[in-house]
């Protein structure tokens, strides 16, 4: 069966006339089969800058550094060329447009993509060929008016000093900010053009969006120097070898980017402003309840994550979900990957039963990110910036930590920060939203 292609007609001419387009058919009830085409005058542009940044470091018989013909070097090159435009605008473009595309047609994807196949040459168009298992969808029923009865806080006059006293610190955080200039701790939203020898854009309107996290360790340098004490607003041109090797590391490149700083989430101070936002409340009597939900616990756990897993056991009662077993193996070992870095990972794991509590645990957030995958379609949930914004400044404190569900994307690697894709970031946003929203209507009067 075959969906919508999603390829629009475009005439010759200016580079910023060729967009991206895709073909995806579904093979089966499960199976997907997705094609990303990235037309031939965007991989020809970026050839070429492939080849023109080689010609700068290449030296060879009869020529020096830097005067090597063009043409020598896109063909005695043309192996490494290749395989650094496949690299480059997988990363650069792809990955982001084919999420994009599966959202579109609104398939309740399980896991990540399976990359099957490449074919990239010169002029000629590059194609991606994924694999992506599927869900049948759900049929949702009407949830709002079912019977919900939120856990009540602890009574404890403790923990209205303790918000008292959060809100206090927070505002003075607040008061003693100096400026808004990027610094450790920040997330910063960056969009990065790539650009030809004349200063142009080199693919048209096609732009790289993430947003990353200014790290302190020494791995961290990098990308730190490239937003650190900058601010939203600022344009600025760079060489940065963090964004060559972001992009891809098959050859050294010397590519010039245009980078946007977009927005910035301060991790110096938490904004009541944006939480009260993100969770509809329109007192401070209200904003003290809601934050009370992470202050008051009872047998370890917090009133807010009882109420939501209440509530989440309430919905999958009434929507009982069939799941592959490989989605519950998948989820059981990222779980054992996230734990293995904790100091109890050796305690946890001689217990007797300790197999069969991952796959329980495994196979109930399996079902609770099916569900809500589902019902954000269905509700026609979209996650914006400002629900980002939002989503970040939860993760600002490790108290606030506590209204988000779900664990947040991996932002690390190797100790490094690197950066997240926009796109990755609203799938974990929309979630959390879908949560909000589902919370918001249970226990409305």
């Amino acid at each position: 069966m075959s969906l919508q292609t999603s390829q629009l007609p475009v005439p010759a001419g200016s580079i910023s006339l060729f967009p991206l387009h895709s073909e995806i058919h579904q093979k089966s009830p499960t199976l997907v089969h997705a094609i990303i085409i990235v037309p031939e005058p965007l991989v020809t542009a970026l050839y070429k800058q492939a080849s023109l940044s080689q010609k700068n470091v290449t030296e060879t018989q009869g020529f020096a550094k830097g005067q090597v013909p063009l043409d020598y070097i896109q063909e005695s090159f043309k192996t490494n060329l290749i395989e650094h435009l496949e690299e480059f605008l997988f990363t650069y473009c792809v990955t982001n447009f084919l999420q994009q595309e599966l959202r579109n047609h609104q398939l309740l994807v399980t896991g990540e993509p399976r990359l099957i196949n490449v074919a990239v040459g010169h002029r000629t168009d590059a194609r991606y060929e994924f694999e992506v298992s599927i869900l049948q969808q759900p049929a949702i029923q009407e949830w709002r008016y079912l019977p919900f009865r939120a856990p009540k806080r602890k009574n404890y006059k403790d923990l209205d000093r303790q918000v008292d006293m959060f809100i206090a610190e927070e505002k003075e955080r607040f008061d003693r900010m100096q400026d808004a200039s990027i610094t450790i701790g920040d997330w910063v939203a960056l969009e990065v053009s790539l650009l030809d020898q004349d200063g142009l854009s080199a693919l048209g309107p096609h732009k790289a969006s993430f947003w990353l996290r200014v790290g302190d360790e020494e791995a961290d340098l990098p990308f730190k120097d490239l937003v650190y004490q900058k601010k939203i607003g600022d344009t600025f041109i760079t060489q940065s070898r963090a964004l060559q090797e972001f992009f891809s590391n098959c050859i050294d490149t010397s590519y010039t980017f245009s980078v946007d700083i977009l927005d910035c989430v301060k991790n110096d101070y938490f904004c009541t402003e944006t939480f009260k936002k993100q969770f509809k409340i329109k007192t401070n009597k209200l904003l003290y309840q809601k934050l009370i939900e992470v202050f008051s616990y009872r047998n370890d756990i917090s009133q807010r994550r009882a109420m939501v897993q209440d509530a989440l056991q309430l919905l999958l009662a009434k929507h009982p979900l069939s799941i592959p077993s490989y989605l519950v193996t998948r989820r059981q070992e990222q779980i054992i990957d996230a734990i293995k870095g904790k100091p109890d990972y050796q305690v946890y794991r001689t217990q007797k039963d300790f197999t069969q509590r991952v796959q329980q645990l495994a196979e109930k957030q399996v079902r609770e990110m099916v569900f809500l995958d589902q019902l954000a379609y269905e509700e026609k949930l979209t996650a914006t910036n400002e629900d980002i914004r939002q989503y970040l400044n939860l993760n600002n404190r490790p108290r606030t930590k506590e209204f988000i569900y779900f664990d947040p994307p991996i932002t690390k690697q190797q100790g490094q920060e690197i950066p997240i894709s926009t796109f990755e970031l609203q799938l974990h946003c929309l979630r959390e939203k879908t949560i909000n929203h589902i919370i918001y209507h249970l226990t409305k009067k």
